[in-house]
């Protein structure tokens, strides 16, 4: 079994691969201060719980692959795999580590690893040209070749990092759920803000997608566009380039990063 783990600036997701299946997947909130140690015991408590693995930590996992955006945590669970999986093959993404994907930036190193990631595997299911739309903390437009280099991409605020926003400076406004209104005109401020919110997000996607298509590819239909991300089902149904929606698109991504550099180990 390969356990992925994906930490982002606000959740962390886990999935635990059968072969090229993935069986179990777990989705826990981002913190800087939990330690190697506690995070032991918070894999230990999550992985226990599944019918495939043994009870001790490690038990039943021949591989692991990590990417993250927050570089205290990436140390604490280096840590981790140094004390708990000694024994157990471990990748890291970060310099220096085989995607299989040319990054054509100005600053390769300055990509966040999971970026990279979700064109690995973008490449790899879809094909190139492709636009990866991520709907994390922010929401990342990742543009990928017909040839399968990533070429560059667009940064937006998220959808919780906006609707804090509202709550926090509006004066009579306040913290809402992030869900679907029942009409685009709002009677009342809740239902105003969710709909701000939910299309102005797609009218968004909408409008950043179809330039970065027309720059990507002499014909804008060939672009594959991929969603993915915790908030991505807010905005499928309203968004009228969406083409697949991949919701472990960057579990996979690290399964094959993993399967690139675990025989050069």
């Amino acid at each position: 079994m390969l356990l992925t783990i994906d930490v982002g600036n606000t959740h962390t997701v886990l999935g635990l691969f059968d072969g090229e299946d993935i069986v179990e997947h777990w989705r826990i909130s981002t913190d800087a201060r939990r330690t190697a140690d506690e995070l032991a015991v918070l894999l230990q408590g999550l992985m226990g719980m599944h019918p495939l693995l043994g009870e001790e930590l490690g038990d039943g996992i021949d591989g692991i692959a990590i990417c993250a955006t927050v570089p205290s945590v990436l140390h604490e669970l280096r840590e981790v795999t140094r004390r708990y999986y000694g024994d157990v093959p471990a990748v890291l993404v970060e310099p220096g580590v085989k995607t299989g994907v040319p990054i054509l930036t100005d600053n390769p190193k300055e990509v966040g690893a999971d970026r990279i990631i979700n064109a690995v595997a973008a490449v790899e299911l879809y094909g190139g040209p492709a636009i990866v739309v991520d709907f994390g903390t922010a929401t990342t437009f990742d543009a990928v070749s017909a040839r399968g280099e990533y070429v560059g991409g667009v940064i937006a605020p998220g959808i919780e990092i906006s609707v804090e926003a509202l709550g926090v400076k509006g004066a009579q406004l306040r913290k809402i759920e992030v869900a679907r209104p029942r009409s685009v005109i709002g009677k009342n401020t809740v239902e105003a803000m969710q709909a701000g919110i939910v299309y102005g997000f797609a009218g968004q996607v909408d409008g950043v997608v179809s330039r970065m298509a027309r720059e990507l590819a002499d014909d804008p239909d060939d672009v594959t566009v991929i969603a993915t991300g915790g908030l991505a089902p807010m905005v499928l149904g309203e968004s009228s380039v969406i083409d697949e929606h991949q919701p472990w698109l960057t579990l996979i991504g690290l399964r094959l990063v993993y399967e690139r550099n675990v025989s050069r180990m």
